[in-house]
């Protein structure tokens, strides 16, 4: 019963719309119905302003990290990883994108899916952060970047794991990348489109 409970509990964490509540107190308005549609942090910079982006940013990685510490506490006898607390992953990630309280329509799971690694697999996301930087620096396609990033991530887990130190629970975290990473490419889809068509928006 415990797992199930726990497994719950990371979808409605993710599920928490920190982007729709931020630019609803400071804009007014749903954030989904201009820009990408999303609740995450670059629409609510073009919504509501920097800071409010920096602070949606946070509090969904927030969530996200939230969701595994529960899991990796309670689902394991010693703070470990197994193939719950990677359940607990994809669906604290899963909860951002298709959100109970708003009608399954949030955001794309990045920031979640940052949040979410970096209680997995911390110094992994350091690589995955730096090719983010650089496709957004080289680019200001902040889209590029996420999607780029998102498929670095399970190649960093297991090229840490291969050439600097073993990962615990590697096959459970390199399934959460794959079907989490799945999930966030999934929800870019419009922006693959965009970018093919050379019509999407840069991040100034």
């Amino acid at each position: 019963m415990r797992p199930v409970l726990i497994l719950i509990a990371a979808y409605l964490l993710g599920s928490i719309p920190f982007g729709y509540l931020i630019v609803r107190a400071k804009a007014g308005g749903d954030v989904r119905e201009t820009g990408s549609g999303g609740t995450g942090a670059t629409n609510v910079t073009r919504r509501a302003g920097k800071s409010a982006g920096v602070l949606t940013l946070l509090l969904d990685a927030c969530k996200g990290l939230l969701a595994i510490y529960l899991a990796r506490k309670f689902l394991t006898p010693d703070y470990g990883i197994n193939w719950w607390v990677a359940a607990a992953a994809v669906l604290a990630v899963a909860g951002h994108i298709f959100p109970v309280w708003l009608g399954f329509r949030g955001g794309k799971g990045v920031a979640t899916g940052v949040g979410v690694f970096l209680g997995l697999a911390p110094l992994a996301v350091v690589g995955a952060a730096v090719v983010f930087i650089v496709i957004v620096g080289a680019t200001r396609y902040v889209s590029l970047g996420s999607i780029a990033a998102t498929i670095a991530m399970p190649v960093c887990v297991w090229l840490w794991s291969a050439f600097v130190k073993p990962i615990e629970g590697l096959n459970a975290i390199l399934t959460a990348a794959i079907i989490g990473g799945a999930l966030i490419i999934f929800m870019h889809r419009a922006n693959i489109g965009r970018l093919l068509c050379g019509t999407e928006s840069k991040f100034r």
